[in-house]
């Protein structure tokens, strides 16, 4: 019988394939860009909480699934990798999100970007980060003051999409206009009392996109 059925956490089935396949701690931190086996250590411990990308390294490295090391499949010598199967129950899995503070949905206020906390979420959403919606900028997008927005760690956006923008020292959350023949950035509110951010020519260097905002959770019905 498939000894990672009666496994809690995934460091327990990162330890045991890594023991399957004779690996040191030590290996497996070199093949997944560790500088040392401790990390390896913590892993397997649940200290570190890890995000999709380096799931998806370490079940390379240790030659299965980033849904084996889930939990999500067992492997079964008969009919090899099987989805779990439950009856009359359906698994909710859910991943720690880092949160990096509060944004402004108004005018920007000071980015504090120390990871406070985390938020559980589900397995579905592709983030990052997430922040606090501060203000009243962006109800025409169902975000309110108050609300937790989930962003993709990235720095370059689509026109007409909402992003995390750090201005200076200070962030906002608004709808990213970038047009390049004229070096000109307009970030745009979701709400028509306020007006647009304008940024042309060398303000341009002020601004650093660092995050899509690809999910909101709110308590608002």
């Amino acid at each position: 019988m498939d000894k990672s059925l009666f496994l809690k956490t995934i460091g327990d089935r990162i330890k045991l394939r890594r023991e399957e396949l004779g690996m040191t701690q030590g290996d497996l931190a070199q093949k997944v860009g560790y500088t040392s086996h401790s990390s390896i250590a913590k892993v397997e411990s649940g200290a570190i909480d890890l995000p999709q990308s380096k799931i998806e390294a370490i079940a390379k490295a240790l030659q299965t699934s980033p849904a084996y090391l889930l939990g999500l499949t067992h492997y079964d010598s008969a009919s090899k990798w099987q989805t779990y199967t439950f009856e009359n129950v359906t698994p909710i899995h859910t991943q720690r999100i880092p949160m990096l503070g509060e944004i402004a949905c108004g005018k920007p206020i000071w980015a504090n970007e120390e990871r406070e906390s985390y938020v559980q979420a589900g397995v579905n959403i592709k983030a990052d980060f997430c922040l606090i919606a501060r203000g009243d900028s962006m109800i025409g997008a169902r975000i309110h003051d108050g609300d937790i927005v989930f962003c993709r760690s990235q720095n370059m956006v689509e026109n007409g999409e909402i992003a995390a923008v750090i201005i200076g020292d200070e962030a906002t959350l608004k709808r990213v206009y970038y047009y390049p023949d004229k070096q000109k950035l307009v970030l745009q509110a979701e709400n028509p009392k306020y007006e647009p951010f304008v940024y042309v020519g060398s303000e341009l260097d002020e601004i650093n996109i660092i995050g899509k905002a690809v999910a909101f959770q709110s308590d608002v019905i």
